[in-house]
């Protein structure tokens, strides 16, 4: 039988070992046995702390809405109970980018919350404008030619049942409609191509 060399493939596996330990302090960027043992250590840490992020994060998020909604004399509970009960949806994430660079919209949204925990009715809770809106509204818009169709109680309740579908729901409608990349688009893509 001849005999098998493994010294390629030895080295270029403690290398590889090396190469990811590089920067650690001591022995255990220069040792391959330390170097190994740390390097499964960080790999293991690294696993973790992915999932331990998004957890960081969602606290984070949830203390800053927490203190802007106790500047507008309300808690972070009622406000996002609130929220539901109007029918708004906005993730934390978006709640806490408004409530440290755009107070203004956060107010609304909390006076919307504060009115839907006062038992209003939807139609009665006014939702505030976003800021987009608002610069879409001051430049001046094209005119139309075409002539506005008068929107039924039908039409509405169709609309309204779309945003309570699911996405499969809605990739399924717009397969029937052949609209093209629907199976990539997002939710709220796929309400706007069903409009």
């Amino acid at each position: 039988m001849t005999r098998v060399k493994k010294g390629q493939l030895h080295r270029s596996k403690r290398k590889k070992v090396l190469k990811q330990a590089k920067g650690y302090f001591g022995s255990k960027h220069r040792l391959y046995k330390t170097a190994k043992e740390q390097v499964m250590h960080y790999l293991s840490y690294a696993y973790r702390d992915r999932r331990n992020k998004k957890r960081d994060f969602r606290k984070l998020w949830i203390t800053r809405i927490n203190a802007a909604c106790r500047e507008h004399d309300i808690s972070y509970s009622k406000f996002i109970n609130g929220l539901s009960k109007a029918g708004v949806q906005v993730n934390r994430k978006m709640l806490a980018e408004m409530a440290v660079n755009d107070e203004e919209s956060f107010v609304n949204l909390v006076n919307v919350a504060k009115d839907a925990l006062a038992g209003k009715k939807l139609a009665e809770v006014t939702v505030p404008k976003i800021k987009e809106d608002e610069e879409k509204e001051k430049t001046p818009a094209k005119k139309e030619t075409t002539t506005k169709k008068k929107t039924t109680a039908k039409e509405t309740t169709k609309k309204e049942d779309l945003t309570k579908l699911t996405v499969a729901a809605l990739k399924e409608k717009a397969k029937d409609k052949k609209i093209k990349g629907y199976s990539n688009m997002k939710k709220d893509e796929l309400l706007e191509a069903l409009k």
